[in-house]
C-alpha cells in the first residue's frame, strides 16, 4: 500500500486530495498545524480513515521526524495562507510558509529519502501581471503580490532541487479552483453563501466589488486528480492546470442567482471597498501539456460547479 503525506490536509484541496488518494488505496497521513483552534470540518467525514500528525512549516526538525516515522512514498505540499488580498497584511507569514516552508520541507525530503516523490502547489499568481495570454509552463514569472511572490519562490526552489539533487519533484501551476469547501473570504463562496442567505430570507443584498473581473475557474475535485497524475508519470515536470476559459464575477452571479430562481441584478450591489488592482490582470491557462502528457481535462463544468456550491450553501444555511 502506497503512503502519501499531505500538508494542508484540512484545507479545500487537501480534503479533496485525501478523498481521492483513499479511493486509490493509499494510506494517507495529513499534517496540520499545532493549534488548539484547528478545524477539521472539511475532513471530518474521513478523519477515521487518515492519520493526522501535527507539524509546522516553520520547524524543519519536525518535518524530518514526520518523514522518518511515516516513510511516505509521495508528499503533496499544499500548506499555504492562500487568500491573495490578505497576503499584503501578512507578507512575512506568507513568505515563511510558502517560500521558506517549502524549502524546509524539500530539504527534509532530501535528507530523509531522496526517492520520495514531491508535489509542489504552485499557483497562477506566479504570473501576476502576465506577459502573454494565455499562460503556459514557459511564461515568464511576474508576481504582483506577496502570495504570488512566495509561490514563485517555492516554484523556483522546487525546480532547483529537482535539477540539482535529481529528485522527483513536480509543480502544478493551478488556476482558480472552487467548491462547496472554499473559504468564505473568496468571492465565489461569498456569492454562493450570499445567494443562500437571500433565498432563505436572511439577507436582502450582496455587496461585491468589480463584476467585470474575470477568472479562469474550475472545480477543485478535478484539480487534485491532476496532482496525482503528475506524480505518476515516468519523468517529473511542471504543468499548468486550468479550464482555459475565463468568466466574469457577473457571470458567476447570474448563474448562482438563477439557480434559485432569482435575478442577480435585484440583489447585487457594487461596493468600491471590494475593488482590487489585481482585477485588471488576465490570468487564463493553456493546459495543452496536461492534456497531452497527463490525459487530464476538467470534468465538472463552470455551471455544474456553481450549482454544487449554491445547493450546498442552501442546505448549510437552512
Amino acid at each position: 500500500m502506497k503512503k502519501a503525506l499531505v500538508t494542508g490536509i484540512s484545507g479545500q484541496d487537501g480534503s479533496y486530495l485525501a478523498e481521492f488518494l483513499l479511493l486509490k488505496g493509499y494510506q494517507v497521513i495529513g499534517m496540520v498545524r499545532r493549534s488548539t483552534t484547528t478545524l477539521y470540518e472539511r475532513i471530518e467525514h474521513i478523519q477515521d480513515l487518515i492519520t493526522i500528525v501535527q507539524g509546522d512549516m516553520f520547524d524543519q526538525s519536525t518535518l524530518s521526524n514526520i518523514l522518518e516515522i511515516h516513510q511516505p512514498d509521495e508528499v503533496y505540499n499544499l500548506a499555504a495562507q492562500s487568500f491573495v488580498h490578505s497576503s499584503w497584511d501578512q507578507a512575512v507569514l506568507v513568505g515563511e510558509i510558502s517560500a521558506l516552508g517549502t524549502t524546509r520541507l524539500l530539504e527534509a525530503v532530501r535528507q530523509v529519502n531522496k526517492k520520495i516523490k514531491f508535489y509542489q502547489a504552485s499557483s497562477s499568481e506566479i504570473f501576476g501581471s502576465p506577459q502573454e495570454v494565455p499562460q503556459t509552463e514557459t511564461t515568464r514569472l511576474n508576481p504582483r503580490n506577496p502570495y504570488g511572490i512566495s509561490k514563485a519562490y517555492g516554484h523556483l526552489i522546487a525546480n532547483n532541487f529537482r535539477e540539482h539533487y535529481d529528485m522527483f519533484i513536480c509543480c502544478g501551476i493551478l488556476y482558480n479552483h472552487e467548491s462547496p469547501r472554499r473559504g468564505f473570504e473568496f468571492v465565489t463562496r461569498k456569492i454562493s453563501h450570499g445567494v443562500a442567505h437571500i433565498k432563505n430570507g436572511k439577507a436582502n443584498e450582496l455587496r461585491l466589488g468589480n463584476l467585470e473581473a474575470r477568472r479562469d475557474w474550475g472545480y477543485a475535485g478535478d484539480y487534485v486528480r491532476a496532482m496525482w497524475l503528475m506524480l505518476n508519470q515516468p519523468i517529473p515536470d511542471d504543468y499548468v492546470v486550468g479550464s482555459g476559459v475565463t468568466h466574469s464575477v457577473r457571470d458567476f452571479c447570474e448563474i448562482a442567482f438563477r439557480q434559485v430562481g432569482l435575478d442577480y441584478s435585484q440583489y447585487v450591489v457594487q461596493d468600491q471597498r471590494f475593488f482590487h488592482q489585481a482585477d485588471q490582470n488576465i490570468l487564463v491557462s493553456n493546459s495543452a501539456k496536461a492534456l497531452q502528457k497527463l490525459g487530464w481535462k476538467p470534468e465538472v463544468s463552470f455551471e455544474e460547479m456553481i450549482k454544487m456550491m449554491v445547493e450546498a450553501d442552501i442546505n448549510f444555511n437552512s
